[in-house]
């Protein structure tokens, strides 16, 4: 008999982990992904350095040069108040990405344990969970927000508790139904086996088997919570003034339309899309990346 030892099997960490590399090359790779990055970090860059770098104070009024058309020296024109729209643009973006990237975490928290909790258990756990969830899904997520900021008061601590707990069911769903998947394989039966603690089987051994469609679903939602602060803020019932958020403009200045005075809405509307549409771009390279 021959000494020689025997070729080990292929380490199953080890190839986890040359895929997890193989996709996020893909995903650094992809157009569509580059594309949204660079407009998302472009807003995060104006929201922590804006303030150094707009020529205008965007909290100081001007009447005297109020609702002025863009020209080189105010690049998207004056509001009423005789603001500079350019300034107030840039800063602007600091309020949206403080509320809507931590509604969003919140929400990806919340959602990600009540899944884990619906999926591993099942039962009349799930049964109840699920009747619940879809009974607050029943109702849009706009008017939710507004019943819970009209009993609890607009604030922005409020605004990122809401807008977070209101779009954890839709994460809780998604996160149950890959959760159910998981529940079968091998490995939990294993840790089961063991006498693992139920909690330990689910944040220890299917948490990081189902990360990806977490990341996926909760890049979405980042896009429709800021599209949520936007509209509250508009409605009146998110961020509140002097603050030159977005959506907070667009309301203020909304009137101003008639008149012909579209630069004091235009610029602060086409933020919010680039905003949200390079979200999306991002959920979608992501999405083709994890699933390819």
């Amino acid at each position: 008999m021959s000494d020689t030892p025997l070729p080990l099997a292929a380490d199953d960490g080890g190839a986890a982990a040359r895929e997890r590399r193989e996709r996020l090359r893909v995903l650094l790779r992809s157009p569509t992904f580059i594309v949204g990055a660079t407009i998302i970090c472009f807003w995060v860059f104006c929201a922590i350095f804006g303030e150094q770098i707009v020529p205008l104070d965007p909290y100081a009024d001007d009447m005297l040069n109020s609702l002025l058309p863009p020209s080189a020296e105010h690049w998207f024109g004056t509001d009423q108040l005789g603001r500079d729209v350019f300034s107030r643009v840039i800063v602007g973006s600091r309020d949206i990405l403080t509320v809507a990237p931590l509604a969003t975490l919140i929400s990806t928290v919340a959602g990600a344990a009540l899944g884990l909790v619906m999926g591993y258990y099942r039962g009349w756990i799930d049964e109840i969970l699920s009747r619940l969830i879809d009974a607050v899904l029943a109702l849009p997520t706009i008017v939710i927000a507004l019943l819970a900021l009209v009993a609890l008061g607009t604030s922005t601590l409020t605004v990122v508790l809401v807008i977070g707990f209101t779009f954890s069911p839709i994460i809780a769903k998604t996160v149950r139904a890959a959760v159910l998947a998981e529940r079968e394989v091998e490995y939990v039966s294993a840790a089961e086996l063991r006498r693992e603690s139920g909690l330990y089987v689910m944040f220890v051994e299917i948490l990081p088997n189902v990360i990806a469609p977490i990341l996926v679903e909760s890049t979405i939602r980042l896009g429709y919570a800021i599209f949520a602060v936007a509209t509250l803020s508009f409605i009146g019932f998110g961020i509140q003034p002097p603050s030159p958020d977005w959506g907070l403009s667009i309301s203020t200045n909304y009137g101003l339309l008639g008149g012909g005075y579209w630069w004091t809405v235009l610029f602060d509307s086409l933020a919010i899309a680039s905003l949200v549409v390079a979200v999306n771009l991002v959920a979608d390279a992501m999405q083709a990346a994890l699933h390819d």
